[in-house]
C-alpha cells in the first residue's frame, strides 16, 4: 500500500484513513495538526522555557541551517528558502512555525514582497 500524500510505501495495518484518502501515520498527523507560525501559547512555551533559566530548545541541524541562511541573506523569500533547503513544502513549514515560535526568526514585507528573516 502507498500513502496517497507522500507516496511512500505504508503498511496497511498502520494506514489511517483521513477524508477518504489513506495516509501513512506522518502525513496522518499533519493532516491533523498543521504547522501554524502564529500560535500564542506556544511562543509563550518556547519562550518561557529559556527565559525560566532553562537551557531552551535545542536546535536541529535543518534550523540551524535556516539560521545561517538568513544571516548570510538578510532575509530571503520562503519559495528561495525551502529550495535551499530541499525540504517539502509540509516539512519546511513545519521548521519555519517552530523558529518562529522560539522568536528567531520572523516574516516580513519588503516591496510587496514575503520575506523571512531573522528575529
Amino acid at each position: 500500500m502507498e500513502c496517497e500524500k507522500c507516496h511512500r510505501p505504508v503498511d496497511p495495518d498502520e494506514a489511517r484513513e483521513h477524508n477518504g484518502r489513506m495516509l501513512c501515520e506522518d502525513c496522518y498527523m499533519d493532516v491533523l495538526s498543521p504547522a501554524k507560525a502564529c500560535d500564542p501559547w506556544a511562543v509563550y512555551c518556547a519562550t518561557s522555557t529559556a527565559r525560566g533559566g532553562g537551557t531552551g530548545a535545542t536546535l536541529t541541524a535543518t534550523q540551524e541551517k535556516i539560521l545561517r541562511i538568513l544571516e548570510e541573506t538578510g532575509g530571503i523569500e520562503p519559495k528561495e528558502l525551502m529550495g535551499r533547503l530541499g525540504l517539502p513544502p509540509d516539512d519546511f513549514e513545519r521548521q519555519i512555525a517552530t523558529l518562529r515560535h522560539m522568536e528567531k526568526l520572523r516574516a516580513e514585507m519588503r516591496d510587496g514582497i514575503k520575506v523571512i528573516c531573522l528575529w
